[in-house]
Order: C-alpha cells, then sequence, then structure tokens
C-alpha cells in the first residue's frame, strides 16, 4: 500500500487520466483521505466509478470538465468545472492555479538506469510534474515503454504501487449510419498530405474509416486512437509531408484497444505534453492542418456550443478552440460536425439555447451534417444563415427560415 502520510490537510493532488489513470493509487488515496485532512483534487477524463461514492466529503474535485466518472459528481454539485482551453493547463500548474502540491502517475517498470516512462500518458502530466514536488507512481508493468516519452528517475517518488494490469481500454458506442454519412462529407475536405486533428468518439472513429482511400496524411493531435493505428496500417497515415515532426503522428495520450496499446512502443508516434500539442506557437508550423471537431449545437451565424447540455455544464472546452483556431488561421481548415438533430429538436439554432460560445464563428470554417457540407469562410451574415439552414435537418428548415425573417 502506498504511503500517503506526507501530505497535508489543505494540500492539492492531481492524477493522470483516461488509459494512463493510476486508478489503483487513486482508490487508495480517497480511502486514506479521511485521514488526510481536505484535499483539493484534479484529473481530466476518468472512468472511475465508485469516485463519486469514495470521495470524502471534505474534499474538492476540479477539472476541465465533466468526462466520464466525473459527470456523476457534477450532477451532485461536488465538482468545480475550470473553463479553460487545453492549451492554458501547463500555465496554470506553473502558476499553481491548478492543485499541484502531488502527483499520481502511471508509469512502466524502471529501465537498467532506474528511469520509468511515462509510456502513452504524457499529456498535461508531464508539464505539471516540473511544478509537483511530491509525486507517487503505480508502476505497471504493462504500461509500455514508448520511444521519446518522458523518462522520470525512480528516486523522484516519494512512494510507489506495484501492479500488472491492463490498461484501461475505450468505452465507445460503433459508429452509426449519421456518423458515417458526416464522415463521408469530412473526408471529401480532406486533401492528400494533410496533418489532421480529430475530435475521439463514435464520430471520430467514422472520419478516420471515412480517409481509407488517402495518401499521406499527417497527425498532429491530442489523443491517439485506433482510427490512426488503422490508418497506418494501411499505409494512408505516413507523416511524409508534414511541415514538422516529420513522418511522426503526434499526440499527447492514447485511448484504444489492447491491439493499440500492444504495438504502440513500434508505431512512428511522438508523445509530447500539452505544452508542445497544442501550443500556438507549434501548431501555427502546421500549414496543412485540418482540424475537425464536434459540437452540440451551432447558431446560424457558425457559433459553436459544445461545453452544455440539457442545461447541465460540463465544460470540456478541451483543445477545440486551440486547434480550430490554427486550423483557421494559419492551417488548411477548421470543421465542426455535428448530427442535425438530438433528442428530436434541431442541432442547427436561429440562437444557442444553451447560452455559452465555445468556438466563435470567426474560427469556424465549415459546419458538417448528414445533409451536406454549409462553408462559412468569407460568407458575411446573410449567407451564413443560408447555408447553415441548407444543412438543418428537413423539417426545421422554414422554421429556421421564418426566425431569420421575423429578426430581419
Amino acid at each position: 500500500m502506498a504511503d500517503f502520510g506526507a501530505l497535508r490537510p489543505g494540500m492539492g493532488v492531481w492524477w493522470s487520466q483516461a488509459a494512463a489513470e493510476p486508478r489503483p493509487l487513486v482508490d487508495q488515496l480517497l480511502a486514506q483521505a479521511p485521514e488526510l485532512g481536505p484535499l483539493r483534487l484534479f484529473t481530466g477524463l476518468s472512468w472511475n466509478d465508485q469516485l463519486a461514492q469514495s470521495m470524502s466529503p471534505s474534499d474538492t474535485m476540479v477539472s476541465y470538465g465533466g468526462l466520464g466518472a466525473l459527470r456523476e459528481l457534477g450532477a451532485t454539485d461536488r465538482l468545480d468545472v475550470v473553463p479553460c482551453h487545453y492549451s492554458a493547463l501547463p500555465r496554470m500548474f506553473a502558476e499553481r492555479r491548478l492543485p499541484c502540491d502531488a502527483g499520481l502517475l502511471q508509469v512502466s517498470p524502471p529501465d537498467r538506469d532506474g528511469m520509468c516512462s511515462l509510456g502513452i500518458g504524457v499529456d498535461y502530466m508531464a508539464d505539471a510534474i516540473e511544478h509537483t514536488p511530491l509525486l507517487f507512481a503505480e508502476i505497471n508493468k504493462q504500461m509500455p515503454v514508448v520511444p521519446g516519452s518522458p523518462r522520470i528517475p525512480l528516486g523522484r517518488f516519494a512512494a510507489t504501487l506495484e501492479t500488472d494490469r491492463p490498461l484501461q481500454q475505450e468505452d465507445r458506442r460503433p459508429a452509426g449510419d449519421l456518423d458515417r454519412a458526416i464522415a463521408t462529407h469530412i473526408a471529401g475536405l480532406v486533401d492528400d498530405g494533410d496533418t489532421l486533428q480529430v475530435g475521439i468518439g463514435s464520430m471520430g472513429a467514422a472520419v478516420f474509416d471515412a480517409l481509407a482511400e488517402h495518401r499521406d496524411l499527417g497527425v498532429h493531435t491530442g489523443m491517439i486512437t485506433d482510427g490512426v493505428l488503422g490508418l497506418i496500417d494501411k499505409g494512408v497515415i505516413t507523416g511524409g509531408r508534414k511541415q514538422l515532426d516529420s513522418g511522426f503522428s503526434v499526440a499527447g495520450t492514447a485511448l484504444g484497444s489492447a491491439d493499440l496499446y500492444a504495438r504502440i512502443a513500434d508505431l512512428p508516434v511522438l508523445f509530447r505534453p500539452t505544452s508542445y500539442t497544442h501550443a500556438p506557437q507549434v501548431l501555427s508550423q502546421l500549414s496543412t492542418l485540418v482540424a475537425v471537431n464536434f459540437a452540440i449545437e451551432v447558431d446560424l451565424t457558425g457559433q459553436v456550443g459544445a461545453e452544455m447540455s440539457r442545461g447541465t455544464y460540463l465544460g470540456a472546452v478541451g483543445g477545440q478552440v486551440d486547434f480550430a483556431r490554427a486550423a483557421a488561421l494559419t492551417g488548411k481548415r477548421s470543421i465542426i460536425a455535428l448530427r442535425s438533430t438530438v433528442r428530436g429538436r434541431s442541432s442547427i439554432k436561429f440562437g444557442l439555447e444553451e447560452g455559452v460560445v465555445t468556438t466563435a464563428r470567426a474560427d469556424v470554417d465549415c459546419v458538417v451534417t448528414e445533409h451536406g457540407v454549409a462553408h462559412l469562410r468569407g460568407q458575411p451574415l446573410a449567407e451564413r444563415r443560408r447555408r447553415l439552414t441548407a444543412v438543418a435537418a428537413p423539417q426545421f428548415r422554414d422554421e429556421l427560415a421564418h426566425a431569420v425573417r421575423l429578426a430581419s
């Protein structure tokens, strides 16, 4: 059992997210939390389904979004969401605006020099480590040693816990017909040799499937998934025409199947910290960048809402704005995709009903639904309204046109 005796009341503790989440360490921390005193906690995507039950009432959870198991905490007002771009996380750790007295990591076993690899869990963790005095590690025999991934000396850890368990695999529903229809439109906006950033989930997987006939694509994104693995195997993703990191895909972390994890160390993939993957000065060098992100709602001027659902604030701005703005200003194309309807209501709306603008209309080049592509770059507001109405669900187009006429 890990010894957390060095922690004191009021301290801030972060831990790795997604497949790199050190679940056994987190469970032990939560079990000891009542004796340690109130703690301020931070993580990103978590699948710890016991989190809401195990977290001490005196502790506070902070995150950039209500993702996975954190959504349950949000539903009971036990989650403080910080609205921020993903690129801002390194600076917020540096300024100690986020909890960083201690950090919990999942790493590989030490090599002959006593160095542990962060493996697939680089992301914001690599940036936070520099500002975190106390580190605790789950040393998992199944965490791959990825070439180029940052190393940490074993002596840097205040305590360790050895495990031998599979990495968390992605839990997502299969792509449906609407996802595939949208992905087909998106594939038509991608040229051979482009560098891609694609959001995760079933629609993201469908986008990669739709690109199977392309050539020499590159990847620079926040998270590598099985969709990237499939296109590397087919020779579609080569990175050969990238302006930066030629020949390699770049990401902060990986989330996928056991097959992806088993092969990741042998793939041409570089895992880099958020201060690199999402940095404006890095993204501006990718002149062929095509950013593909997803939304909950889009208004008739092109404003994007992706932070609220049914009146609940989820946050998770993530890298959408980082990549969308770079693609629109210095890259190739910024694409926002969404289904035209959700729960029987139009996703294309006269005004954003949830009231929060995630991505500004000036950073959106195209909006894609299953009904087609609305090209918005260089278009005035009146033409944007016409084009977005044309890709809305047919049963709502007259209603949208009427709303426009009333407002004119």
